[in-house]
């Protein structure tokens, strides 16, 4: 693979590519690896100094249905149960046929870039769909995650790996899973844990000694490193860092067939042979967009990737492009809390399972009344923040036993290290409720009876306000160990107690441009563009703006990348 660090130095006007990706996130790079499997001469177009976007930060969790890795943890699913749960989940909010594009050939995509890549993944043991007492929902097999990848086979290519939030790393840059978590906060009971958690962090000392972060990559920088490693092998492939796109050019016919880029080191008018695929991320960046589909939403807020400016998408309603309509949420959605960092840089930090969900913990309005089911999916308890009143902020609230127990975000397990989190805000601590809502500036009477209620519902397992704890995956995110009625309820009892701030933040865009099966553009009258695809989050969500599983972005995002490279190369 050829790599172009600094723009496009070298890259004459009129240079032939059989296919131009826009975007090196999760999507674009799955589009050009599939491309470069089939022989084809692809360039990618990135506007950021690294590649991954937002997927190098997430967890990597890939939606696919019907893979041949689902019989290892649950042979009796089956796509017709998947499509009840869809249609269930979804319904109208999106097309039903793109549903079934996705589930036809997620099994094959899958299986071809396995086959031919460096790209592997495991099916996790427990992983349920978000809204789990549907029809046809499952607790595991459709789930699937990158296996963990050494940095270190990229060689010179690992400083171009977007690197993880560093919130969500531990000493100086290790990254580690929802496994090593487990096994760190066990390695003084368990031999197993202890062997594990030493496995690791010896490794990452080594790291130190050659590489500015831990090179053993799990989640969504395995899955991007992965990507970037299968692509570096085809040497008809090139990487543009540092490019943005000028214009989309079309021939007499309507038919796409050039790009004009530029770049701090010159500008290139380049030639698409078989089609144009944009996965550049998404709106959630454009602050035009963002006004207009988001109010009220600060972008300071998102802990989106920085690349998704939205310029790819302006470019393509310039064709004539529309965005799907109909979905539940322009954008989906997760709880979350903000740091200002020592270099002034604000950390936002994605509440997803490790906190909200536990035992010990509550979330409340600034009546300080419970206003949503904790245990929700992120998404529903991020859309239940903005439909309550005064809940932006929320304050999630919990006693010395859970804090020590779980965490509450940034602040880790174990109840150390307090001091710089009260120091700057980020954490609040009180010897009494009526103390910490003092000094929270929240109803003190409305706090103290959220909290009776909660260790009411603790005693007799039942939230009779949210239902709290009734569903597998609430289960599955809650502390069966925590020896309760309820894995999701425990009693709020032990002083000094503490609260963190959380907003609304937009992870990621659902609406996005229409398109059809083949993941071809379509215009207002529903005709193709030709020549022009969308993927990832420049596509409308195929899921309507809900969140029915985990990876429901980045698992279409890889089928529908194959889907486009499949159509584009047969033309």
């Amino acid at each position: 693979m050829r790599v172009l660090r600094n723009g496009l130095d070298g890259v004459q006007d009129g240079t032939e590519f059989d296919l131009v990706v826009i975007g090196a996130g999760g999507a674009g790079l799955s589009a050009a690896v599939f491309a470069a499997i089939d022989g084809a001469k692809v360039l990618v177009v990135e506007r950021t100094e690294f590649v991954g976007g937002t997927t190098a930060w997430s967890a990597g969790t890939t939606w696919v249905p019907g893979t041949h890795h689902a019989a290892a943890v649950n042979p009796g699913d089956n796509l017709a149960a998947v499509t009840t749960y869809l249609n269930h989940a979804v319904g109208a909010q999106a097309p039903a046929a793109l549903r079934e594009a996705f589930l036809k050939h997620g099994g094959d995509a899958v299986a071809k870039i396995e086959a031919y890549s460096s790209m592997k993944y495991r099916p996790y043991p427990k992983h349920p769909d978000y809204i789990s007492d549907l029809p046809g929902s499952t607790l595991n097999g459709r789930a699937l995650e990158p296996l963990p990848f050494d940095g270190r086979f990229l060689g010179d290519l690992f400083s171009l790996l977007r690197p993880p939030i560093p919130e969500f790393t531990v000493l100086g840059g290790m990254m580690v899973d929802r496994t090593d978590i487990n096994h760190l906060l066990s390695m003084t009971q368990s031999w197993a844990s202890l062997k594990h958690a030493l496995s690791i962090l010896v490794r990452h000392l080594r790291d130190r000694l050659t590489h500015a972060r831990g090179t053993r990559l799990v989640m969504g920088n395995a899955l991007v490193g992965r990507l970037l490693h299968s692509l570096s092998q085809h040497a008809h492939a090139t990487l543009a860092l540092k490019t943005s796109v000028d214009a989309l050019e079309r021939d007499a016919s309507g038919r796409v067939v050039a790009v004009r880029l530029s770049s701090a080191t010159g500008k290139a008018r380049v030639v698409a042979k078989h089609g144009v695929v944009l996965a550049s991320g998404g709106f959630n960046r454009d602050p035009v967009l963002r006004s207009q589909k988001l109010p009220g939403i600060p972008a300071e807020w998102s802990p989106a990737a920085p690349g998704h400016t939205g310029e790819a998408l302006t470019l393509a309603r310039g064709l004539g492009a529309v965005e799907g309509q109909g979905a539940q949420s322009p954008a989906l959605w997760a709880p979350v809390s903000l740091r200002q960092r020592p270099d002034g840089s604000t950390a936002v930090f994605p509440h997803f399972v490790m906190d909200r969900a536990k035992p010990g913990m509550i979330t409340v309005n600034q009546a300080g009344e419970r206003f949503v089911n904790e245990s929700t999916s992120y998404h529903l308890f991020a859309l239940g923040m903005q439909a309550a009143q005064q809940a932006v902020p929320a304050y999630m609230v919990a006693d010395a036993k859970a804090l020590r127990q779980y965490g509450m975000g940034m602040v880790r397990p174990g109840g150390k290290g307090l001091a710089p989190f009260l120091a700057d805000g980020y954490l609040t601590e009180a010897a009494s409720l009526q103390e910490l809502a003092d000094k929270l500036g929240i109803s003190a009477q409305g706090l103290a009876q959220s909290v009776a209620d909660n260790n009411t519902f603790a005693q007799t397992g039942v939230d009779t306000q949210f239902q709290r704890g009734e569903t597998a995956y609430q289960h599955n995110i809650g502390d069966a160990a925590a020896g309760g009625r309820n894995p999701n309820l425990g009693a709020i009892s032990e002083g000094p107690y503490y609260a963190v701030k959380l907003y609304p933040g937009d992870i990621g865009a659902a609406q996005g441009l229409q398109t059809n099966e083949h993941a071809q553009i379509l215009n207002a009258q529903g005709q193709v563009i030709e020549s022009l695809y969308a993927v990832g989050n420049d596509m409308n969500s195929i899921m309507g703006g809900v969140y029915p599983a985990p990876g429901i972005t980045i698992g279409p995002g890889l089928v529908f990348a194959y889907l486009a490279v499949l159509h584009a190369l047969s033309q």
